[in-house]
């Protein structure tokens, strides 16, 4: 297949239950748009503001982590003490100094791993409840992979105009 055409032309994922094809076509997408648009990425560059908004650090942070945070919640678990730290950290580089290829790395294990739980997500359970956050806000395993899938590709722009912003001004 010509690599031209979107993840969701190229057919369906084996293994991937039908009802969350979309869900994983769209993270797969997601990580060949970061590792194509964060190629050679100056490292200096990943925590530069543009107009008041999120550095592009911060994205690659968020991307990773609300994956990871979401997913979770679809497994009807609680975050750990870890997960909270990586929430508390996105936004800010690391008392080492993150490498572009750090970030970028850690969004494709966590999309690796998504499409793991995706593949092993019982299709009957789409429908049930799970509790979001500390309030356990309502929500179903769908609407969590969903909102997942959703949220990724909003960032994903987001991050896409930030990178152009800052390579090219």
């Amino acid at each position: 297949m010509s690599s031209a055409l979107e993840v969701w032309q190229r057919g369906p994922l084996p293994e991937v239950p039908a009802l969350l094809q979309p869900v994983a076509h769209a993270l797969l997408q997601a990580r060949e748009e970061i590792n194509e648009y964060m190629e050679a990425f100056p490292a200096e560059l990943l925590w530069t503001k543009l107009a008041g908004k999120a550095n592009v650090g911060f994205h690659l942070q968020h991307l990773s982590g609300v994956l990871d945070r979401v997913f979770t919640y679809a497994r009807a678990e609680k975050l750990s003490e870890f997960q909270f730290a990586q929430l508390a950290e996105e936004g800010h580089d690391s008392q080492d100094g993150y490498s572009t290829q750090d970030l970028v790395e850690r969004f494709n294990k966590q999309v690796d791993s998504a499409l793991k739980q995706l593949i092993e997500t019982n299709e009957s359970t789409l429908t049930n409840y799970r509790g979001v956050g500390r309030a356990g806000l309502p929500s179903t395993v769908i609407g969590l992979l969903f909102h997942a899938a959703e949220h990724t590709m909003r960032h994903v722009g987001q991050l896409m105009i930030t990178v152009a912003v800052l390579r090219y001004n």
